[in-house]
């Protein structure tokens, strides 16, 4: 076959590949228009999901008789004019196929109006611009509707790859939504098959742009979610996360904007679940709403047809960036007293809602604390579990508030305390700890609370040069195969550091002769057993993520296997020094691996159990 020219019909629907895979794309593309356009109030009609009709009517500046037919040219654009533009796009949409390519697959019309004309125009056409392109005069107020039905009618294959009406409508309320959260300031309505689906008003404050961010995140999102706003090396994120309590099982809460464009990006994603991955099961996905500013000229927005994708000129920077923002802004939360966000119901789950948990829900965090002063002590039928359950301030609430027959003081009963987590109160099953505060009844795993304490010990301890270490009196040989072995002397400099003193015994056979002073009671050959599996690329003891490096997972390791564990009964004084050590760890709201360490039942939740004031 001789080599030619394509038509230009052709042509258009090959780019119409790129750009229209579903309605959503249409609506995409023609929603940006609108927003590029400098429009204040867009409004969305659909039809069988898209596919029989998507129309979008906005307030913008409208298109002049003369340019009309060029908006449906290829390679035709008002926003770009030079390498320079190109390379510093600061508008939603350029590419000049984008309207060409969806007439090429569809019947389409526009109908507009500029602010100095003294009526609107309007063109039209199926698969291409209808005859020479007559352009008949309308009746329209001042900007542009442009109404695109019966997708793909021309290209029957390419139409059987679309999903259900209720598929692909969702797909576009998806889309329309990133784009209401990218431009706030614009009101955006959607209807279909002239059913409202939702009108949001256009935010003009804090108020009104955090219920938008209600409407579409939901109002648990609210509660949970965490403000952020830091700028450096000429960038800026702000925006919201969710505390780690709030985490998904999907990745259906994220949205992240680049400039106002809504994009997906690994390095991205992977910054954020690093910086979360400390109190994040591995199985779990971080919801946040995050806008990143910087230069457009750091950042290409031409790496995908459809513009969702953005590569950026210096990833690691801006890696670090997000990594240490968020990280820095979760650390500097603590518990407090007067920001807990209860959630309980007492209803009991049905059978259809067994996937859904009760309800509890950790609380919110408030103002940063000191670092604890750590000190341990043993006692008569104690043994040493390696955390600060003794301090100063213990030892004196101690003797004040705890009789010599263990009876609480009146001030403990009647909950007479400033603290966010309150006073202890009693251990239940050896597992929780119940304690009371000024807003109810608090409860506290101890063996989660107690290892997430520990974590971030040693993780200071680390910062500082390295972990404490405690010479074993008899050393202790355990058998590995030789690979394993051969690992682990490789890393014999790197575990001195967290306090692992170690030695080759033999070709298969690794001797471990001083361990952390926390771990000086428990079972050291697992612990290298589980280095070892770790080593050999299987599945590691612990579930941070794959996000963690090596060092975590091993503080992690250590900090579960020396918490207290269960049945463990402890005093009152105990309890409450644990309670304090929490109040003090920076995200005490999870344990490494995830799970919530404290819940909050406010007294209105308990007074409806059991029906008082009824």
């Amino acid at each position: 076959m001789p080599i030619q020219l394509l038509p230009d019909i052709l042509i258009n629907q090959i780019a119409a590949g790129e750009v229209v895979e579903r309605p959503a794309a249409v609506l995409k593309e023609l929603v940006e228009n609108s927003i590029d356009a400098g429009a204040r109030k867009i409004e969305v009609d659909l039809e069988q999901g898209g596919q029989r009709l998507i129309r979008v009517r906005d307030d913008g500046a409208g298109i002049p008789r003369d340019e009309l037919s060029l908006a449906l040219s290829r390679h035709a654009t008002g926003k770009i004019t030079s390498l320079q533009d190109l390379e510093a796009i600061g508008t939603l949409g350029f590419r000049g196929e984008a309207l060409p390519s969806i007439l090429s697959v569809s019947r389409m019309s526009i109908c507009s109006r500029a602010a100095d004309a003294e009526h609107a125009w309007k063109i039209e056409g199926s698969g291409e611009i209808a005859g020479d392109g007559e352009i008949q005069p309308a009746a329209h107020p001042f900007g542009t509707s442009i109404e695109v039905r019966d997708l793909f009618f021309n290209t029957p294959a390419r139409r059987k790859f679309l999903k259900s009406p209720a598929t692909e409508l969702r797909h576009s309320d998806q889309w329309l939504k990133k784009l209401a959260l990218a431009r706030p300031e614009v009101a955006i309505s959607l209807r279909h098959e002239g059913r409202r689906l939702f009108d949001l008003a256009a935010a003009v404050d804090e108020t009104s742009r955090d219920v938008r961010v209600a409407a579409i995140c939901g109002d648990e999102f609210m509660s949970h979610r965490v403000a952020l706003d830091q700028s450096r090396l000429g960038m800026r994120l702000s925006g919201w996360f969710a505390r780690p309590s709030f985490s998904r099982a999907s990745t259906d809460l994220q949205y992240f904007f680049v400039n106002g464009r809504s994009v997906r990006d690994r390095l991205v994603a992977f910054a954020l679940r690093r910086a979360l991955a400390d109190a994040m099961h591995s199985t779990r996905h971080p919801a946040f709403v995050l806008y990143l500013e910087l230069d457009p000229m750091s950042v290409d927005v031409n790496v995908h047809p459809q513009k969702t994708e953005v590569r950026f000129r210096e990833s690691g920077q801006v890696h670090d960036f997000l990594f240490g923002a968020v990280q820095q802004c979760l650390r500097d939360l603590r518990p407090s007293e007067d920001q807990h966000q209860v959630r309980f119901s007492s209803t009991p789950l049905s059978s259809s809602d067994h996937s859904r948990s009760p309800g509890l829900s950790s609380s919110n965090w408030g103002s940063r604390a000191q670092s604890p002063s750590w000190q341990v002590r043993e006692q008569a039928g104690f043994q040493q579990t390696g955390w600060a359950l003794m301090q100063a301030e213990q030892q004196r609430l101690g003797s004040a508030e705890e009789s010599a027959d263990g009876r609480v003081s009146p001030e403990m009963q009647h909950g007479e305390t400033d603290h966010a987590l309150g006073r202890a109160l009693a251990q239940l099953h050896g597992v929780f700890i119940l304690a009371q505060n000024a807003r109810g009844l608090v409860l506290v795993d101890a063996h989660a609370a107690h290892e997430r304490v520990l974590y971030e010990r040693m993780k200071k301890d680390l910062s500082a040069g390295a972990i404490p270490s405690q010479t074993l009196l008899s050393p202790e040989a355990i058998s590995l195969n030789e690979d394993a072995a051969d690992e682990l002397e490789s890393r014999k400099e790197a575990l001195a550091l967290l306090g692992l003193d170690i030695d080759r015994g033999g070709p298969a056979t690794i001797v471990v002769r001083a361990v952390p002073p926390i771990l000086a009671r428990e079972d050291v050959s697992s612990l290298v057993a589980s280095l070892a599996r770790e080593d050999g690329r299987e599945k590691p003891h612990v579930h941070l993520g794959e996000v963690l490096d090596t060092q975590s997972r091993v503080l992690a390791d250590v900090a579960c296997r020396a918490a207290i564990k269960a049945n463990r009964h402890l005093t009152l004084p105990e309890m409450d020094g644990l309670l304090r050590d929490m109040e003090r760890t920076e995200l005490a709201d999870q344990c490494n691996h995830g799970r919530p360490t404290w819940v909050q039942l406010e007294m209105a939740e308990l007074d409806r159990l059991f029906l008082r004031g009824r």
